[in-house]
């Protein structure tokens, strides 16, 4: 199997991850079943598309007509009818591995023998899928980051029966939709990208509960410095840039300062005990009643759209 040898994706899930890689292969021209447990379910996602194929276009992104893309996508709750003539399958549902297990147990029922399987995990270990399967060495990671329609990055990881070939097609095929796919060399718990988040988070929230800044302070510190280098130049071209030595010796007497928590922070669980859930409860380390979140979010989502159309121009 390679990369030409793909025409039809049979996408597994609707919802807010599943809709969005649903439309970034059938805006690239492939063929997708879309496949869900529900009507509803399917309804629901196809309508989130084209909400999607809109933004999309008043953003300049898109000229295509959206009938063709739309076209593009079929639905279906049946498992044999979105499986039987895929050559790649994408999976985007609930992230609990007992449940995914049954779900690529199925999907193996209706596959083609050299159909390639990748589940879209922010975390979950490709190898104890693996385990379930009769062809493991087919089975790959690819996590996109949500938002799926928006973030470029794709991170592909392999399990430890996972052959290069399928690595190899798989980075292809998310290239070839237009996002920027990365391979890890092997896999580790919460990949490459969440490994960092959860450490820059880690550290963030012990300087709040230590009563060193705010937290509009540690947001502002991150966007106005590091955040803004680390998009230009990634941290480990950074170290280099700003010489080995000079982190060398931060590092011997910082590191010991630093959060070493090893077990759920201790200011998450209070602030949860106390129903502060963050955007969805309306309180976390910000208020978040009124209209001001849906208003982070809109401008957040227009700076990634403005992001997206210049990687598009390049």
């Amino acid at each position: 199997m390679d990369l030409k040898n793909i025409k039809i994706i049979a996408n597994i899930g609707a919802g807010t991850m599943g809709h969005a890689t649903a439309l970034q292969f059938a805006m690239k021209g492939y063929q997708v079943n879309l496949l869900d447990t529900s009507q509803a379910a399917l309804d629901k996602g196809m309508q989130q598309i084209k909400s999607d194929i809109e933004t999309f276009k008043q953003a300049g992104i898109l000229t295509d007509n959206s009938e063709d893309i739309l076209n593009k996508i079929s639905t279906t709750t049946n498992y044999e009818h979105a499986l039987s003539k895929a050559d790649f399958v994408i999976e985007s549902i609930i992230e609990d591995l007992d449940i995914k297990k049954q779900v690529w147990q199925k999907v193996e029922e209706y596959v083609q023998p050299e159909t390639i399987l990748a589940t879209n995990t922010s975390g979950l270990s490709p190898t104890a899928i693996q385990e379930v399967l009769q062809k493991p060495e087919r089975f790959v990671v690819a996590h996109f980051w949500n938002p799926a329609q928006l973030m470029p990055l794709v991170e592909v990881v392999p399990g430890k029966s996972t052959t290069q070939a399928t690595i190899d097609v798989t980075v292809d095929l998310m290239n070839d939709i237009g996002k920027h796919a990365v391979a890890l060399k092997k896999e580790s718990l919460g990949f490459v990208g969440n490994r960092i988040q959860l450490a820059v988070l880690r550290e963030a929230f012990h300087i709040v509960s230590e009563g060193i800044a705010e937290p509009e302070a540690v947001d502002d510190i991150i966007k106005y410095s590091l955040g803004r280098r680390w998009s230009l130049v990634g941290p480990v071209a950074s170290a280099d840039l700003g010489g080995l030595d000079v982190f060398k010796n931060i590092s011997s007497y910082l590191y010991a300062d630093l959060s070493s928590e090893q077990e759920t922070d201790p200011l998450l669980s209070k602030m949860i005990a106390e129903k502060k859930l963050g955007l969805k409860s309306g309180q976390g380390f910000f208020d978040w009643h009124g209209s001001e979140g849906e208003q982070i979010v809109q401008q957040r989502d227009e700076a990634l759209l403005k992001l997206l159309k210049q990687d598009q121009d390049q």
